[in-house]
């Protein structure tokens, strides 16, 4: 397998509440007039216990998919296509500072002449058990290299006359695609390996050596808010990437679940979820990756003499 350049440095985003201050489903709710706490309170976050009861294991991260898919069959979210996840998505407000990080952060490496030359680039990643559409119709997707989310399927095929024939509902009638919080894992290992650029030529489950992935672990860096995402912490971590907990300031639990991870070593720091110029945030995050940059520029440095010094020459 030839050998990748590993000139990539990767910033993997949770979106709920770490790029936004509240959970995405927000505009749906207000569009179709469906209380939001009740939804979450007194129905989803049962639903687990309901389905043990029955002798079904219920995932507690993506329960609230199929939740939403019977509000849409009772009537309730009438005619809720993709379509309109996608423009609901673009209601969402974003914490100060984004989507505008994005494009300054990429700018470290691109006003910089000893990045440039050895071609190093920046690409920010979300990896979220929200709802794939909704961050594609959001602000922020111009600025993102990836999305690794929730969907859902509006057509289906059956078997007529010997062949698949395609049908619509003309609504979101089945889960496409979910990510948990455990699966989230999965994700950084296919940005790690390069699944997502070179999906026909990859699979996430091969083996492959640490000098061929498009980017090592230690080229990436992790933010997310709360203690969900302690299993992407820790994979992080465990492989030398960089990881951080963000906060809201007017969500006096949000900065103690951050200061838990921080604490218990799970994130190597915290802020507030502020990214405007000069705060925490942007500063923590700017400097990490000036610095895994300059890691890159060294390694690439030294492999260039090791190369130099192999030339053989003529002595006297």
């Amino acid at each position: 397998m030839k050998s990748s350049s590993q000139n990539i440095i990767a910033v993997v985003w949770d979106f709920d509440k770490t790029l936004i201050p509240y959970y995405m489903q927000k505009p749906l709710f207000v569009e179709y007039g469906v209380n939001e706490e009740k939804f979450w309170n007194e129905e989803v976050n049962k639903l687990p216990e309901l389905y043990k009861n029955l002798g079904v294991s219920l995932s507690p991260d993506t329960a609230y998919l199929n939740h939403i898919l019977g509000y849409v069959r009772e009537g309730i979210f009438k005619n809720l296509t993709n379509a309109k996840l996608r423009e609901l998505g673009s209601q969402l407000e974003f914490f100060p500072g984004m989507p505008e990080f994005f494009e300054e952060s990429k700018k470290l490496l691109n006003n910089k002449e000893e990045y440039k030359k050895f071609d190093l680039k920046l690409e920010h990643y979300i990896v979220s058990t929200g709802l794939t559409e909704m961050i594609r119709g959001s602000k922020i997707s111009p600025y993102v290299d990836g999305i690794w989310g929730c969907e859902f399927i509006e057509d289906f095929f059956v078997l007529k006359e010997g062949h698949l024939e395609r049908q619509s509902q003309g609504q979101i009638s089945s889960i496409a695609y979910q990510i948990d919080n455990t699966t989230k894992t999965r994700a950084l290992f296919e940005i790690n390996k390069g699944v997502n650029v070179h999906p026909e030529d990859i699979n996430v489950n091969q083996m492959m050596p640490e000098e061929v992935r498009r980017v090592p672990f230690e080229n990436m860096i992790y933010i997310a808010d709360g203690p969900s995402d302690v299993p992407a912490f820790s994979v992080m971590k465990k492989n030398g990437g960089k990881t951080f907990a963000v906060f809201n300031k007017s969500v006096p639990q949000s900065f103690k679940q951050a200061q838990v991870l921080f604490k218990e070593g799970r994130v190597d720091n915290c802020f507030e979820a502020d990214y405007r110029k000069d705060t925490h945030a942007y500063l923590w995050l700017t400097n990490e990756i000036s610095d895994i940059a300059d890691k890159i520029i060294t390694k690439k440095k030294s492999q260039l003499r090791q190369g130099k010094e192999s030339v053989p020459v003529h002595f006297n």
